[in-house]
């Protein structure tokens, strides 16, 4: 068997079996790694040297937590969820309460679409506005693995459909630019136009999930919420006022440096001056933050080097090889193909942004030797990179979604926000995506 493959598989199977994320990526690129006739040391040096790929990530999400906490001392997320709660009332069943529902997914697959291009932060948004709001969730009896899905939508379908923001980055200096490199000649092309069909794809998985998977609801224990989050937090005008310049200041400070470590930062230390945060607060305050994404940063390092020996065995692109010999002139067998690869690779390293380096060189030459369409390339090339980001255990897309609702803990990373992701958008992105690469 294929060392990626096998490596890939081992790492998601461990994971439905509820082993901790981490220790199944170990174990999957150590196993990857000695069934590609690594040596063990071979592959534990490949691992090492890959974990500092993902450290800058990590520092970036830990002081995002820091941030995250503090805005939470100033009571603003808290401000935002009792004017949900007042609209919910009584009502929770009634027409009022499905209004309230539509306005929270209204709300938050907004502010997902706007943190890759309008304002770019990623997924720094969801510890600061999603615990808020479980409370009310819970009273509304509405299904976090719904909330999983929209959240994922908006962090993943923007990048890879609209041109701005992390969209710029994906689509026009990553995508574009592999594909021309390795032989398309990428003049002039509409890129939006290319990736048009595998973005309804994901728009028909939320659709689904609204309005079929999920609107039956589920139950959550309200005690458990009340203990982990402070539904009755305390604030005024000023601290909604300070929390607010702080926000600002770190996106402007983000935007400004490029950095989300001084971002954050800035915005926390803000709030130290501003007295929101006392001083002999802050030390425990910045702890407690760190600590609540400190899970995001181990796995996206983890996840770093698992992708570092998947290079190392130099089996992907045997991979791609061996699909290559049988499909043989099949464009429609080769375009099939050419996704699922995609898929397994980026379910195993969790980044699409990674993966389009690595199977533009392979994919690119054999797409034109079988007579995909310029057009064509880039839409399948673009796919196959963004399939797994959603469903994958190590991205930060479903981290995300996880880390904040979980704050409770009452929601499962794999069974409650991978799975139903994967579910939902990849297997609509396949068959989407394959058929773009079929009539462009």
């Amino acid at each position: 068997m294929n060392a990626v493959v096998a490596a890939v598989a081992i790492m998601l199977a461990l994971s439905l079996c509820r082993i901790h994320v981490v220790v199944a990526l170990i174990i999957g690129a150590v196993s990857g790694g000695l069934i590609a006739g690594l040596s063990l040391e071979a592959t534990i040096e490949a691992f090492n040297n890959g974990l500092g790929g993902g450290a800058t990530v990590a520092l970036s999400y830990a002081t995002l937590g820091a941030f995250a906490v503090a805005i939470g001392k100033s009571g603003l997320a808290h401000a935002l969820a009792d004017k949900a709660l007042a609209l919910v009332g009584r009502q929770d069943e009634g027409s009022a309460g499905k209004g309230v529902r539509f306005m929270i997914i209204g709300l938050l697959l907004a502010i997902a679409i706007s943190s890759q291009n309008v304002l770019p932060i990623h997924i720094a948004f969801i510890p600061l506005v999603v615990p808020p709001l479980l409370y009310v969730m819970a009273r509304l009896n509405m299904d976090r693995r719904l909330v999983a899905c929209v959240l994922t939508f908006g962090l993943i379908t923007p990048y890879m459909f609209l041109p701005v923001g992390f969209g710029g980055i994906y689509l026009n200096e990553i995508l574009l630019a592999k594909v021309s490199a390795n032989g398309v000649d990428a003049a002039g092309l509409n890129v939006m136009k290319a990736m048009a069909l595998p973005a309804l794809g994901m728009l028909c998985g939320l659709l689904i999930a609204v309005f079929f998977s999920y609107r039956n609801g589920r139950s959550y224990n309200l005690e458990t919420i009340t203990k982990a989050e402070r539904v009755d937090a305390r604030y005024s005008p000023r601290t909604l006022v300070m929390a607010l310049v702080a926000i600002v200041t770190a996106f402007v400070v983000q935007l400004w440096l490029g950095s989300m470590i001084l971002g954050a930062l800035a915005g926390f230390v803000l709030f130290n001056l501003s007295g929101v945060v006392r001083w002999k607060e802050a030390d425990d305050l910045f702890t407690e933050g760190m600590k609540m994404l400190a899970m995001i940063g181990f796995i996206m390092i983890a996840a770093s080097g698992f992708a570092e020996v998947m290079r190392e065995t130099g089996e992907i692109a045997s991979l791609v090889d061996s699909s290559v010999a049988a499909i043989g002139e099949n464009k429609a067998m080769a375009a099939l193909l050419m996704l699922v690869v995609g898929l397994l690779i980026t379910m195993g390293i969790g980044s699409s942004f990674s993966t389009i380096p690595i199977i533009a060189a392979l994919y690119v030459p054999l797409a034109l030797q079988l007579g995909f369409s310029p057009l064509a390339i880039v839409a399948l090339v673009g796919t196959a990179g963004a399939l797994g980001d959603a469903g994958s255990p190590a991205s930060d897309s479903t981290l995300g979604p996880t880390a904040g609702l979980n704050a409770d803990g009452q929601h499962n990373h794999i069974w409650d926000t991978v799975v139903p992701t994967f579910l939902h958008y990849n297997l609509p992105l396949l068959a989407f995506g394959w058929v773009a690469a079929m009539v462009l």
